[in-house]
Order: structure tokens, then sequence, then C-alpha cells
């Protein structure tokens, strides 16, 4: 199974005067050129920590500009109004006995985990899939940029937390489109619940039991669990979301609930709205493992998450058909988005559409097997910063008699914010072709 972007854990020559990103400003112009290779054996800097390179270290300049960016924290940015509004909704509508908000809201934790948090922390098999290296950004063997916001669940549980929303930009290596960018943000929220909490709204609640002794694992629920609690902890979270829902898309939208499977809960779904006469996955969640709560300290509960995309959310509500414009500076973009009203419809007004320029790229594939997409994916970006719109895998060739295999790419450029020239593409352009050959051990036939 895959990890989806959807559910946290469930789960790109600079141009002058361009200001670089920092912690608090994301860079005043979209990356136009080649980035310097990393030295092999330099510490990797991330946030003022070094880190030592092993073998493991994939991370790249392109990718370290962008940690402390937090354009989820950044006041009117579209990703930072849908946070807004989901923060908003739970503050008002799950409130303590205190008259204090009962969820908190943890948006400012740093990327840079340990391997053993993003994965094993979440009952994540050692030989599953989504470990693998050309699928997410080490920093060594044992440090990474987070793939999913999950990575802090245990940690907060553990520290007392019943009840929080957590929100932050994670990282992982993937295709290139209109709809994928090696960082994005995820948000997600859990609940647990005590014995008491959970039954003593129930008729004859003080003779039911979160847990049985000598149960088994079904679809309905997990082993250690009763029917019962299970029962009323999906019915909380079903409900939970179908408000959240009701309040992002409309009091008309439909939803629909689908069965699924995650390694971190069971039972799990996915919700579905129908919108614009089509049925859209919004977000995943689950009942949580229970040997997940038990590591974390609070084996004596139970407890639902959900988590969900906020890009994925924007370019829905907002009419974004690119995920290149979330780090645009341009002001045509961000001034649309300066609402006085946080709940104001807004409907995004596309900047004019720049020509886009096309060039292929033919390779022979190495013999040794070590190629992989996802490591060219990432050397594009790396080289062609964010002007790189999509690439296509568009043909792929074995040879007859010697057996070995090519593969044809065709790379889009298009900047957001001006018309790219057939020179300065070209010149982006040879470049990853001269990368490509020196650091994937691929044959160029161009």
């Amino acid at each position: 199974m895959r990890l989806r972007r959807i559910f946290p854990h469930f789960l790109k020559p600079r141009p002058l005067l361009c200001r670089p990103a920092s912690f608090n400003q994301p860079s005043a112009c979209l990356s136009d050129g080649p980035t310097p290779r990393p030295l092999i054996g330099q510490d990797v800097q991330v946030q003022g920590r070094s880190f030592p390179r092993d073998d493991f270290t994939n991370v790249t300049n392109k990718i370290l500009e962008k940690v402390g960016v937090n354009l989820h924290n950044q006041q009117h940015h579209p990703l930072w109004i849908i946070k807004e509004r989901i923060k908003e909704h739970f503050y008002s509508s799950y409130v303590g006995r205190w008259g204090n908000p009962l969820f908190s809201v943890h948006d400012n934790l740093s990327p840079v985990v340990s391997v053993e948090q993003n994965f094993d922390s979440l009952l994540i098999p050692p030989d599953h899939p989504s470990r693998k290296k050309g699928d997410n950004y080490y920093i060594n063997r044992s440090s990474m940029l987070r793939a999913h916001t999950s990575a802090h669940q245990r940690e907060l549980v553990s520290a007392g937390l019943d009840a929080f929303l957590l929100a932050g930009d994670v990282y992982r290596r993937d295709e290139i489109d209109s709809a994928h960018f090696p960082v994005f943000h995820q948000m997600e929220g859990v609940r647990l619940f005590s014995d008491h909490e959970l039954f003593s709204s129930v008729d004859g609640g003080d003779h039911l039991s979160l847990f049985e002794s000598s149960g088994r694992r079904t679809p309905q629920k997990q082993e250690v669990h009763s029917l019962e609690a299970v029962k009323l902890v999906e019915f909380s979270l079903k409900e939970t979301l179908r408000r959240l829902v009701l309040q992002l898309f409309g009091p008309e939208v439909e939803v629909r609930w689908v069965d699924c499977y995650f390694p971190f809960t069971h039972p799990s779904f996915e919700l579905e709205v129908r919108f614009r006469g089509q049925w859209l996955e919004v977000l995943g969640c689950g009942v949580m493992e229970q040997q997940l709560l038990h590591s974390a300290g609070a084996g004596h509960k139970l407890g639902w998450a959900f988590g969900l995309g906020l890009e994925r959310l924007a370019m829905v509500l907002f009419d974004i058909s690119d995920i290149r414009l979330f780090w645009s500076r341009d002001e045509r973009f961000l001034q649309q988005f300066r609402v006085q009203d946080l709940h104001q419809p807004i409907s995004f007004q596309p900047l004019s559409k720049f020509p886009p320029l096309h060039n292929d790229i033919s390779f022979w594939l190495p013999d040794s097997g070590s190629f992989s997409q996802n490591d060219f994916f990432d050397l594009v970006r790396s080289v062609g910063g964010d002007l790189v719109e999509r690439v296509t895998l568009v043909d792929s060739f074995t040879h007859p008699k010697t057996g070995r295999r090519s593969e044809c790419y065709r790379i889009v450029y298009r900047h957001m914010e001006r018309t790219l020239t057939q020179e300065e593409v070209r010149l982006t352009h040879a470049e990853i072709e001269k990368t490509a050959e020196r650091d994937l051990d691929v044959e160029g036939r161009y």
C-alpha cells in the first residue's frame, strides 16, 4: 500500500536581484538556474544544525531552501487560509469543560525528524515501500525531512495531549506535474478517549469497557478493542469530519465513506465529497492502532486520527490550477487572498498564461539497473528549478540485439511570472543532460 498525500501518516542560472529565501520569507522570485552540487563529505546544514553526510544522503540544496519557509504560517497565504478555517472550526465547535478549545494546535515543529519517528513510531514495517530512498529526502541514514506530519504524533501523545491539530510542511520525491511538488503541507487531528469520556453519556456505560481480553481482529475492530468502544469512536470520528467538510465545502455537499487500509489505523476510511459533478477524495482517517498508543504511554485510551493535504483543498476550493503558484511572490497571485473575512469565498483569477517551451531528453539506462525515475525527476528539479512545469515519459525502447534500454522524457518549461526565452531553456536543458550523465550513469542520445 502506498502512503497517500492526503493522509499524513496513512497514509526544483538564478536570475539577478533574486532575494534568497529566509526562515520567515520565501524567495522573491522563482528559481531559474542550476544549484551547486553539494560537496561529498560536507555536512548537511539544516536550520542551524549540522548533520553528517553518508551513503543515504539525497537531500538537495534546492529542497533545503524550502525548509523554514512555512507557507502555512504566512498570513493571507491560501494555505494559511485553509489551515485557519480548519482551526477556527475546531476551536468553535469543540470546547472543554472550562470553555477553552478542546484541541491544541501545533504548526511550527521542525520538519527534521529521525527515521524512527517517520516510520517505526507509526508501525510502518522495515520493508514497506514508503521507506525507499527514492521516495524520501534523507539527510543521512538516521535523519530525514518528514514525509508526513504524523512523524510527531507519538511525541505529542507522549506529552499527554488527548486532542490536537498538527500542521506543517512535508517532503517527498515524486513526479513532476501541475499537482505534484516535492514540498507540500499537511494537517491532521488526533482525539483520544478514556473509558469515562467514551461511555459517560451511554445508558449502562458503567458496565462497558474499552478493551476485551480474548478478542480477535475483524474488519470492524482490532483484537484488543471491544466492539461497543470502536463503534462509538468511529461515530465520533465520522461525525467530526462530516461537520468539518460541510464547513469547508458548504452545507449542501454530498459525502460518502470508503473503506481502505493504512498500517497505523484499523478500521480505516477515506472521505469523499461530490464536488462539481464528481467524487473527490478529501482525507483519510481511522481508529488508531492500539500498539501505537501503547508505545506513546496512552495504552489505556482509544483514539482516532485523520489527515488531509492543504494544497489539495486550496486547489479545489480556490480554483488554483498549478501547485507551483503556492511558492510565487507575484503580487497578482498573493493579493487575491488578502481578504478581511477568513470565510469569504475566493475564486482565483489565473495570471496571464505565459507560453510553454519543451525539450526532449533521451538516454540509455545503465546496465546495473540503478536508474530510478524519481532520481531523474529530482535531478531535473535541482537543475531546472520551479520553471519546470512537467516531465513526461514519452518513449521507451529496448534494442533488439543488445537488449539495452533507453527512455525519452519531454520536459515542459514554463515560468509562472514571465516569458522564457529558448536560449535560457537550452542552457538549462544542456545542464540537465550533463548532470544526468554525471550523476545517474546514463548515456545520452542527443
